[in-house]
């Protein structure tokens, strides 16, 4: 069996054909791979952002209710590492920096192999002792850093997520005659700085003239000009173009190779962005709307099986490591709480009534189908982050507070004892930035989440399928007194 699973970050559902008929953004491999594919229109992430969500799929659970950004855990049993032990190799290439800073350890690992290229964001790549060339007017920010690794892109072949796609295409040359391997090609295009080849731009007929703006800050609109929004979602759009090309000449590499015709190719991300709806640009700091959460799905079978099908029933991105290690006949952990899509892709059969994400210490959120509900924490006093590992994103967790620290038996489901930290500090966020509100949203009357409910009967009801929720995710029993619910 082989399995090719295509990670993007950052990508919103609504600017592919396939789920939005109206986008004006340019994707026609996409657009072919979906036609020939089973696309998931209730789709979701789980923990959020980059190496949570990263964990909830190479694991099959969430992340967000026990911990923020991190490592892989001891006692974690990856999709990689259990194919492995079954004597199926896998193979990661990936431009995702993020793997080799603080607080992104033994993911690459898990792999029988991996590549890594360098570049993106703040990648600590390029060298520089004085200053490269900087705007001097802009917009958001501009990262030194970034500024110093774009003095390596003097075409579109330079760039990571390019290099990326033609890694794949020669890993496929050197094995196309395998029959059994898992193969994650990942870019971290299109996040941000969207950061693209003229050309690209041009194809959306941009002809901003004001100050630099590729890389906005996390923040509601306040100093952006209306044309500088503007600007800054055709390069979004551009940047979603470049990587559609090169994944067209993954795909065709494929074809030509025989490999397309009998190989599961899954597509997705792990989460969206705010590029101005009610405000907003970015992620993290407002409630979790369907911009963030509700990602794309794309999954390609051999021999063309369900092609051009449409699924309405939930899915996430927990779900993903199951399906994957049954179809490669492959037993699913037990500590695995995302759930194996076969019978849904083979029966239309419903595999769970929710969908339950969000990001450690803020809101916890559910989908019933119709309904999404955002919980807002009552308390701040009350939430800890369980880890074997004291690292977090660049940065090293619980070092302010170490008299505060415990250690032993506190998860329910891990034998190991593991770290207790007093989340006196969001990882991801800075707790006064974070919009603290519930919210009630009928995605079926008001898809856009701009009016929210206040039945009280209907609140209660969610408020019982959160709680189910979380107890059958394993959360800590601080959770129910830190949002204020009943067990």
């Amino acid at each position: 069996m082989r399995t090719i699973m295509i990670l993007h970050d950052t990508l919103r559902r609504d600017m592919l054909s396939c789920y939005n008929p109206d986008t004006d953004v340019k994707t026609p491999n996409m657009d072919a791979l979906a036609a020939d594919s089973i696309v998931f229109n209730k789709h979701f992430t789980g923990s959020m952002p980059c190496m949570p969500a990263r964990r909830d799929i190479m694991c099959g659970r969430l992340n967000f209710l026990d911990r923020s950004w991190g490592p892989i855990e001891i006692f974690d049993e990856t999709l990689p590492k259990t194919l492995s032990n079954k004597g199926i190799r896998s193979h990661m290439i990936t431009d995702h920096a993020h793997y080799f800073r603080i607080g992104g350890e033994n993911y690459c690992q898990q792999f029988s192999t991996y590549e890594f290229f360098r570049g993106q964001e703040s990648d600590p790549w390029v060298s520089l002792i004085d200053d490269p060339k900087m705007p001097k007017d802009f917009f958001g920010e501009v990262k030194r850093q970034y500024e110093c690794n774009r003095t390596k892109l003097k075409g579109e072949a330079d760039y990571p997520s390019v290099k990326c796609f033609k890694a794949a295409m020669d890993w496929v040359d050197a094995n196309q005659d395998s029959d059994d391997f898992f193969l994650m090609v990942e870019t971290f295009d299109p996040h941000e700085p969207f950061d693209v080849p003229r050309e690209y731009l041009d194809l959306y007929h941009d002809d901003y003239d004001g100050p630099h703006f590729d890389l906005p800050k996390y923040h509601k609109i306040d100093e952006e000009t209306e044309e500088a929004m503007e600007h800054l979602k055709h390069r979004y759009k551009a940047l979603i173009t470049m990587t559609d090309k090169n994944l067209g000449l993954f795909i065709d590499k494929l074809k030509a190779a025989g490999m397309y015709e009998d190989t599961m190719i899954i597509l997705t991300t792990d989460h969206g962005y705010c590029l101005g709806e009610r405000e907003f640009i970015g992620k993290n700091y407002m409630p979790y709307y369907n911009e963030l959460s509700n990602i794309p799905l794309i999954i390609h079978l051999p021999k063309h099986e369900h092609a051009g099908e449409h699924r309405n029933e939930i899915t996430q991105n927990i779900d993903l490591m199951p399906t994957i290690l049954e179809y490669h006949k492959v037993d699913i952990p037990e500590r695995v709480t995302g759930k194996s899509l076969w019978p849904l892709i083979n029966e239309k059969r419903p595999v769970k009534e929710y969908a339950l994400y969000g990001c450690h210490g803020l809101s916890v959120n559910l989908f019933d189908g119709r309904y999404t509900y955002f919980r807002a924490p009552r308390r701040d006093d009350c939430c800890f982050e369980y880890t074997t590992s004291l690292t977090t994103i660049r940065n090293w967790l619980g070092k302010e507070i170490a008299e505060k620290i415990e250690c032993g038996h506190f998860m329910k489901d891990v034998d190991l004892p593991v770290y207790k930290v007093p989340a006196v500090k969001n990882a991801i966020v800075s707790d006064n930035q974070y919009l603290k509100q519930d919210a009630l949203y009928d995605i079926e009357s008001d898809p856009q989440q701009l009016h929210s409910i206040s039945d009280g009967m209907l609140i209660k009801d969610m408020e019982q399928k959160l709680s189910k929720a979380m107890s059958e995710h394993f959360a800590p029993n601080e959770q129910w007194l830190r949002l204020g619910l009943d067990k």
